[in-house]
């Protein structure tokens, strides 16, 4: 049965959980499905922008405890310590793998992204949230820690105190919470609206330019020093200067339309 379903539409792609009657919670194909999606967007030259939502009730309620007790009957360390995609495996590349899609994802999120949801949403550029959405790292309630990325993640994003709260407590914080501290980008009533509203303003952008953006973002927070970041500006900028996109965005300004890239 289909755990995730892709959709592209006018260069965005609609990456939709639809596991909806188990409030999408994560089991080993739902996590097989998530990254097989995000993988299959790495390559893809068409896309300009990314929607990442969840049907029905919520964004996704966790890991599926059905699947958590299976895991309890083997070995953790011959599942957990492989490396089976790159630096990460399976579980920590359902949220890094958006971290390597080349545009920018947008995740909408609603009802619950509670432990797997919260760091899979994590991985997304940016994250538009229902206020009554409920945030949580919940590793701590089965004696856990977050281990998908959120170590990763989580401090390009909030203060020390607040991860440690959360980790250390395990309980839920509400979306509007989750602004203040950093968590959530901004709230929306309509938080798939808005973020459909957002992609199809990127993919209107620049593509070359997008990407190159998301690049250089990526090696700003890698920790590089000041003259790395400072050579890759110029580099980028170099490599868009007088190119077809940027040409055509001129093009589009100094005649008061919209730019076609197609």
């Amino acid at each position: 049965m289909a755990r995730v379903t892709t959709e592209i539409e006018n260069h965005v792609a609609h990456v939709t959980l639809v596991r909806g009657d188990k409030m999408n919670a994560v089991d080993p194909e739902m996590a097989e499905a998530i990254v097989t999606a995000g993988e299959a967007l790495v390559g893809n030259t068409d896309i300009r922008a990314v929607v990442l939502s969840g049907q029905g009730r919520s964004f996704c309620a966790g890991l599926d405890v059905a699947s958590f007790a299976a895991f309890a009957q083997t070995d953790p360390v011959e599942r957990i310590m492989p490396r089976s995609h790159g630096d990460a495996n399976l579980m920590q590349q359902v949220a890094m793998v958006w971290r390597d899609v080349p545009v920018p994802v947008i995740a909408a999120l609603h009802g619950v992204a509670y432990g797997a949801g919260l760091q899979l949403a994590l991985g997304a550029d940016i994250r538009i949230a229902h206020p009554d959405t409920k945030l949580a790292i919940m590793e701590a309630k089965w004696g856990l820690v977050p281990d998908m990325g959120g170590m990763v993640l989580l401090p390009r994003l909030v203060r020390s105190d607040v991860i440690r709260r959360m980790t250390y407590t395990a309980e839920p914080v509400s979306a509007r919470q989750g602004a203040d501290w950093g968590l959530v980008t901004e709230l929306s009533d309509t938080p798939l609206d808005a973020a459909q509203q957002m992609a199809r303003g990127i993919a209107g952008r620049s593509p070359s330019g997008t990407r190159a953006a998301k690049r250089l973002i990526g090696i700003a927070e890698s920790g590089a020093d000041a003259a790395q970041v400072l050579y890759e500006e110029s580099r980028e900028q170099a490599d868009l200067i007088g190119k077809p996109d940027q040409m055509e965005i001129i093009s589009a300004n100094m005649e008061g339309r919209a730019p076609d890239f197609d």
